[in-house]
């Protein structure tokens, strides 16, 4: 049997990147996976279609994480369709860059809400449909703990608070038995940082093993978090950044 067969699962910004092979993934391992999109339909119903040849049930929601309603009515959507929730991934992620004098309050409210907010809502939302047992796990950034160049001050602030959320959040849930982790990536070969564009070198440079990760190694990380073998992993973080922090 698949290890999670009978599961169901929440992606939040899964229509590519991270979030997709996240998506993928769990479907693999015998999940039912809802994920949400911002934007492309089109995308978000590719993840579907690469979800059900696993011969798993996908759902596509309509979301943005900026907008509050929108991340709750994701969570209960889910929940309907597959008559519960199991697992929560939230991945959903812009990446704000510039000086600190360049940055508008409206990019600043926007990030805060979707690597901040947004997270604290669907979380909130999903365990009330989860039962004991179940699994929540956020993608941060391994700039959240060491900055190495200039220009990401609100996003290393924004996924710096993902720490002390996963932290409280595993005290909180502990007597459910639902483990709250969470998984920080350094560079990843996606659209939003392509291995091959210009400044590509330098992000391996700061890398101890000098590559970036393929998305499909931090959806493997996320794999094993939503796996029965990490029953006793809580309040714990991941990052696999290739030994760029260490």
């Amino acid at each position: 049997m698949a290890e999670l067969s009978g599961k169901s699962a929440l992606v939040t910004g899964a229509s590519r990147g991270i979030g997709a092979e996240i998506a993928v993934r769990l479907a693999e391992l015998g999940a039912d996976v809802a994920v949400t999109y911002a934007q492309s339909k089109e995308r978000a119903d590719a993840v579907v279609d690469r979800i059900a040849a696993h011969g798993r049930r996908g759902l596509a929601i309509r979301a943005d994480s900026a907008v509050a309603g929108d991340v709750i009515a994701a969570v209960d959507e889910t929940a309907a369709a597959f008559g519960g929730l199991d697992i929560l991934v939230n991945n959903a992620g812009v990446f704000p860059f510039g000086p600190i004098e360049g940055v508008p309050l409206e990019e600043v409210d926007r990030t805060l809400d979707i690597h901040v907010r947004a997270v604290y809502l669907a979380s909130q939302a999903a365990v009330r449909h989860m039962p004991d047992g179940g699994r929540i796990i956020s993608i941060g950034s391994n700039l959240a703990e060491r900055v190495p160049a200039p220009g990401v001050t609100l996003y290393a602030m924004s996924k710096a608070a993902l720490l002390g959320f996963t932290r409280g959040l595993a005290r909180d849930l502990g007597e459910r038995a639902i483990t709250v982790n969470l998984v920080q990536p350094g560079s990843t070969d996606t659209d939003m940082n392509p291995a091959d564009a210009p400044g590509a070198d330098s992000q391996r440079a700061l890398s101890a093993l000098k590559r970036y990760a393929a998305p499909g190694e931090i959806a493997d990380t996320v794999a094993f978090l939503a796996g029965d073998r990490a029953a006793n992993i809580t309040g714990a973080v991941l990052t696999v950044d290739g030994g760029t922090n260490a």
